[in-house]
């Protein structure tokens, strides 16, 4: 399953790179690197750059104004009843525009057989993203109190249509739209990053969009702190509220505490305690993150 999982996501890169070369610049105008590690964020669960369970502003790669990079990542986590994975890649433009693509897969495990759907019975869930800074610079601008700001967009297609409208979710497939804003305060080593997402998804989409609750969109926050212990070491927690849409089953907010380490300009890893509260009626999901970014 990973395999497949990997071959999907390695198809989609190859098809944002060659968006992203073509007509980018002619010979001798792309450079790549540049940023200070860790600046660009690491890989969220939805394959854009930011943290684990927060969008940030930033955009994925290495690049400065004058180039081009990306990053692919792969992701984790295991909770007391279930188990996420994921898979992505994003490609970053000019320190402008990200466009980005993951896979995700919630496996119910033995819990799967306890909601009627038969033991390690899977989501799959795509989301294909876009990026765009409109504003400052969350890194440069440090004489500045003004945050980097982006815009963006994450369309996301759920497998299991049928079981999301058993469940009480109106559709299988949605869009959300959010609006991020980071900042790197140096002198403090401390970044700062909020987003306020619309969006009508069931823990993520990964159970659908809209529900017997409510079908409307509503605005969600997500929250980042971090704090630079190195240039190599980060350390911070992050928040995300979401919507209760489903009558079946309460949906809770998401809350982590994260450690990223760069092992080198190209790779880094992150870990996590994730608390992710009620999923599907079972209580207290908490358990480990854990992330494994490539990029340039």
């Amino acid at each position: 399953m990973q395999g497949r999982l990997l071959t999907k996501v390695s198809l989609s890169l190859v098809g944002l790179w060659s968006l992203a070369v073509t007509g980018v610049a002619r010979a001798g105008e792309i450079n790549t690197g540049g940023k200070l590690l860790l600046t660009g964020g690491v890989s969220s669960l939805e394959g854009g750059a930011g943290g684990g369970l927060a969008t940030w502003s930033v955009i994925a790669g290495n690049e400065t104004r004058d180039g081009f990079g990306g990053k692919v990542h792969l992701t984790g986590v295991e909770v007391s009843d279930y188990s996420l994975r994921a898979a992505g890649a994003a490609v970053g433009l000019h320190d402008r525009v990200e466009l980005s693509v993951a896979r995700q897969e919630f496996d119910t495990g033995d819990t799967g057989a306890k909601l009627g759907l038969g033991k390690g019975f899977t989501f799959r869930q795509d989301v294909y993203g876009v990026k765009v800074r409109v504003l400052g610079d969350a890194v440069y601008d440090q004489d500045r109190w003004l945050p980097q700001v982006s815009v963006g967009a994450q369309y996301k297609k759920n497998n299991q249509g049928t079981v999301v409208r058993a469940v009480g979710g109106k559709d299988d497939s949605g869009t959300d739209y959010y609006v991020s804003a980071t900042k790197l305060l140096l002198d403090q080593s401390l970044l700062l990053s909020g987003a306020v997402r619309l969006t009508k998804a069931n823990q993520t989409g990964l159970l659908g969009f809209g529900g017997d609750r409510s079908d409307s969109y509503k605005p969600q926050f997500e929250g980042s702190a971090g704090l630079l212990l190195s240039k190599r070491l980060a350390v911070g927690a992050e928040y995300r509220s979401k919507p209760s849409n489903l009558g079946f089953a309460r949906e809770d907010d998401w809350v982590d505490l994260f450690a990223a380490y760069a092992i080198n300009r190209t790779v880094s890893v992150t870990a996590a305690y994730v608390d992710l509260g009620d999923i599907a009626t079972f209580r207290n999901q908490r358990g480990l993150y854990v992330s494994l970014q490539a990029g340039f």
